[in-house]
């Protein structure tokens, strides 16, 4: 294979990757995965974030997350605001949105994402949505704001019917680990429909572990295990999916087509 992988989402930021870091990165090119997009979680780990940006290949974006929603303070949004017009190297907002298995939390939830989709309104960024157990109910609610139609549906795991909905929306899908899952009936019917502009690839590193990997760190070397079964599932060959991913990738986050900030 040829064609160059680009992960579209991955948290290598995260402690787990203190140790070795480096060797993660050089695991990574060795395997063919040269470009890699870091979203933030938290406002005690943009810094990191940022850090991780000043490497070659890494693009970045900073965002609350909803899963961990009892970190975020009463200033983190303001902060998030800040800190985006300081840097104009950030690509999108994010990683941002509904995790519906925390039903206590859904108020803040919805509030915190949609004032982050207001961010990304004014700032003209693509949002990167983390989105578990509610396709239906964020993709009603993107259609209903009065949004740039831009962003990144991440991990995607739904049926057809909801990836076409946020594929007429002018969202991406996020195909990773598990559509490697032979139990991902339904998931594996909507890959086969998704135009070949509509998809990336990614991790979710240390997330998000592949059919064989349970239990193990996931990390972007194993991005070409995923191509591999995106590429069988879609009858194309590995290097047309990689090369449509990574156009769409570099589409998505207004990058040049090395990957790179234009």
């Amino acid at each position: 294979m040829n064609a160059p992988l680009f992960d579209a989402h991955c948290h290598l930021d995260f402690d787990c990757f203190d140790a070795d870091r480096g060797a993660v990165f050089e695991r990574a090119r060795a395997a063919g995965v040269c470009r890699f997009m870091v979203p933030g979680t938290t406002r005690r780990r943009w810094k990191h974030v940022l850090a991780l940006g000043a490497r070659e290949g890494v693009a970045v974006s900073l965002g609350l997350h909803p899963y961990f929603i009892d970190s975020h303070g009463d200033s983190d949004l303001e902060a998030l605001a800040e800190e985006l017009g300081r840097h104009d190297r950030l690509v999108a907002i994010g990683e941002c949105g509904i995790d519906a298995r925390f039903e206590t939390t859904l108020v803040q939830q919805w509030a915190l994402f949609e004032a982050q989709l207001q961010l990304a309104r004014q700032h003209r960024l693509p949002v990167v949505i983390h989105c578990v157990h509610a396709d239906d109910q964020v993709a009603k609610r993107l259609r209903q704001l009065d949004l740039p139609r831009r962003g990144l549906v991440h991990a995607f795991g739904g049926s057809p019917q909801q990836a076409r909905r946020f594929l007429d929306l002018g969202y991406t899908l996020g195909l990773g680990g598990a559509a490697t899952y032979d139990r991902a009936q339904r998931l594996h019917r909507a890959v086969t429909m998704i135009p070949d502009d509509g998809f990336v690839l990614e991790t979710d590193s240390p997330d998000m572990p592949l059919s064989g990997r349970q239990g193990q760190r996931n990390e972007p070397a194993y991005l070409m295990e995923t191509l591999a079964t995106i590429a069988r599932l879609r009858g194309q060959t590995r290097d047309s999916v990689a090369a449509n991913a990574w156009s769409n990738t570099c589409r998505l986050f207004g990058l040049d087509a090395d990957g790179r900030a234009s």
